[in-house]
């Protein structure tokens, strides 16, 4: 199988390069924008806006919420702006049952959920 284009053995290794960039960051309770991440990935070369970048956010959430860490991607942000993460994000989180009606407040208690998982 592949998605976007890209082998399962690429994906794998960007997907775990991935984790291997967020966990830290989330144990030191600190944030990470977008375009930071995709520097540190070195399998697959992603944009910060890469759709493939968002989806597999999006996988690592599920697997981390799954083993009851929280949604790991909480901690990626946009560089400018609202320094919020993106809006698939939120709808990840209402796909896993987390309440999206206030953004903020919705961030702000996964990124707690996370940060005291990660430790």
């Amino acid at each position: 199988m592949s998605l976007y284009g890209y082998t399962d053995e690429q994906w794998n290794r960007a997907k775990e390069e991935m984790r291997h960039a967020l966990i830290p960051r989330a144990t030191a309770d600190d944030t990470m924008s977008y375009s930071e991440l995709t520097t540190k990935i070195h399998a697959i070369n992603f944009a910060p806006d890469d759709h493939a970048l968002h989806h597999m956010l999006g996988e690592i959430s599920e697997e981390e919420d799954a083993g009851g860490r929280g949604m790991l991607s909480v901690i990626v942000v946009h560089k400018e702006g609202d320094k919020m993460p993106g809006p698939g994000f939120f709808v990840l989180a209402k796909k896993l049952g987390r309440d999206t009606s206030d953004r903020v407040r919705c961030w702000s208690d996964e990124l707690t959920k996370v940060y005291a998982n990660s430790k």
